[in-house]
């Protein structure tokens, strides 16, 4: 299994960095126990949270390039991929409820994304992301 995170590459750092945030703890809420490792004891006896046990590459992508590979998981090719998105619509909300009642009165076509998370099997996950260069 392979973990990549695709984010827009013209987004100020600010944003790359809560697009990240906002992957991460959607990654981890869904898969806590197949990414995060154990806590650890230091030598002093202080306790370290277990931090994920997987390398996150993270990646860069283009607005159009992004939203082509979230629309690609919509189909059967790629169901064994999860995908989590973090859209324009869900930055701008200020709540949960405005992002919910946005974002289904909304078309697929109408989304754009700043980010998505890819997690499933290396193969496929490099299919799609194998082009892409690190995010720098």
């Amino acid at each position: 299994m392979k973990i990549v995170m695709v984010i827009n590459k013209e987004l100020p750092l600010g944003l790359v960095a809560n697009t990240a945030a906002v992957l991460g703890i959607s990654l981890s809420n869904i898969f806590q126990q197949d990414i995060v490792g154990c806590d650890i004891e230091d030598a002093n006896g202080n306790v370290h949270i277990g931090i994920t046990a997987q390398t996150i590459p993270i990646l860069s992508g283009s607005r159009e390039q992004i939203k082509d590979m979230r629309d690609l998981m919509f189909g059967s090719t790629y169901s064994e991929i999860t995908v989590i998105d973090f859209s324009e619509v869900a930055q701008k909300c200020l709540d949960y409820q405005d992002y919910i009642r946005l974002l289904s009165s909304l078309q697929s076509s109408d989304l754009y994304y700043l980010g998505i998370c890819l997690y499933g099997p290396k193969k496929k996950v490099n299919k799609l992301t194998g082009n892409l260069g690190l995010l720098r």
